[in-house]
């Protein structure tokens, strides 16, 4: 995992514009050894193309392709502004990260640090910090809640299983071999019977045991009854914070409407989705799956792109990386494209709900297709 130290943190420093800022953090980034002169005319030209904003006071300038052999170790310059610097279209950057990359190192290190520029508070004390140890600890996200585990690869569909006790130990097992719990956990939950929740659904947790927050769940390849009742899903639950109470809550709504089943006709990728955010009925739902062939992936300037054909459109427009997380993201937010971490070959999930829908899928089609501003 990319480390920051204290030596890569400028606090209060001041320029009379972005150009001005990006010229300061090459400059760092020549000093601390991290690229060669003349890089800083690649980082200058890059904001020529698109502008390297991403949200919430902060901004990722870098160079261009043309200047990456330039680079001689991946690295980060953080500049802190706290009087801001305008970044144009009434944009304001308070902390500016010059990056240095090779090849797409720097997705690994831009999913890293927009996971935590993305809480808005976070970004704040950002600003606002007089601590370079903060700074950093803010950044490399020591100072935020564990992360909770709940992506594709902890669903299991299709499972061959007729009984909740195997359920129990498969889901169990999974929370173990990620270190959100222990064998006590794993002894307790397969000791007692889970809650039926209704509709086919199940849950099972325990208070012992718990290490950081995670859910799983494991679906039946065939529904089963056991002493009567239906088995057709079994979500595990570990809890240390109040994290895994958002998936209870739209695991509620879900059988409030009695609409559970949308989990037992949904893959992994849909399962996710629909526990972790608001999804329309598929009725209302257009998806399209594409694949980026950027040699790079989806760094700023081709996320940029994407995000501003999304913007073209109504219609409401998540993007799920089918090779990542599986986590759907807000495609309007260049922040959330970038933070998944998207590499050449990536299948990327679009979902659209709107009266623009196909209008907007089959555009986004065609804007990957043809290099998302880098050439097809």
């Amino acid at each position: 995992m990319f480390q920051l130290s204290q030596q890569d943190i400028h606090l209060g420093a001041a320029a009379s514009n972005k150009q001005d800022a990006i010229r300061q953090v090459a400059a760092a980034l020549t000093q601390a050894g991290r690229v060669s002169e003349g890089y800083v005319e690649g980082m200058l030209a890059r904001e020529l193309q698109t502008s390297t904003y991403l949200g919430n006071g902060i901004a990722i300038p870098h160079g261009t392709t043309d200047t990456r052999d330039l680079v001689l170790n991946t690295g980060v310059q953080v500049f802190q502004f706290p009087q801001g610097i305008e970044w144009g279209e009434g944009q304001t950057a308070f902390v500016v990260i010059g990056i240095a990359a090779r090849s797409d190192e720097h997705l690994t290190l831009l999913r890293q640090l927009t996971h935590v520029l993305s809480d808005d508070s976070v970004s704040a004390q950002l600003a606002k910090t007089q601590s370079a140890e903060e700074l950093r600890s803010l950044l490399m996200g020591e100072k935020s809640a564990a992360e909770f585990r709940f992506d594709s690869q902890l669903i299991a569909l299709d499972v061959a299983a007729d009984s909740l006790i195997t359920l129990q130990a498969l889901n169990a097992g999974r929370l173990q071999q990620i270190g959100a719990v222990n064998t006590a956990f794993v002894s307790d939950v397969i000791s007692r019977k889970p809650l039926n929740l209704g509709q086919g659904i199940w849950l099972s947790d325990s208070t012992e045991g718990n290490l950081n927050s995670a859910a799983t769940l494991s679906r039946p390849a065939t529904a089963f009854e056991q002493d009567g009742e239906k088995v057709a899903l079994l979500l595990t639950l570990a809890v240390t914070d109040e994290q895994p109470f958002s998936v209870l809550n739209y695991l509620s709504d879900l059988l409030l409407a009695n609409k559970a089943d949308r989990l037992l006709t949904a893959d992994a990728v849909g399962v996710l989705a629909l526990l972790t955010s608001e999804v329309a009925e598929q009725s209302e739902l257009l998806t399209a799956e594409y694949v980026i062939r950027n040699e790079h992936g989806l760094h700023a300037r081709p996320g940029t792109a994407l995000v501003n054909c999304i913007k073209q459109f109504e219609s409401e427009i998540t993007v799920t990386n089918l090779d990542g997380s599986g986590k759907p993201a807000n495609g309007r937010s260049l922040m959330k494209v970038v933070a998944l971490g998207v590499k050449k070959g990536h299948r990327l999930r679009f979902t659209a709900s709107g009266a623009d829908a196909e209008t907007a899928l089959k555009s986004i089609g065609e804007a990957i297709a043809e290099g998302l501003g880098e050439g097809a």
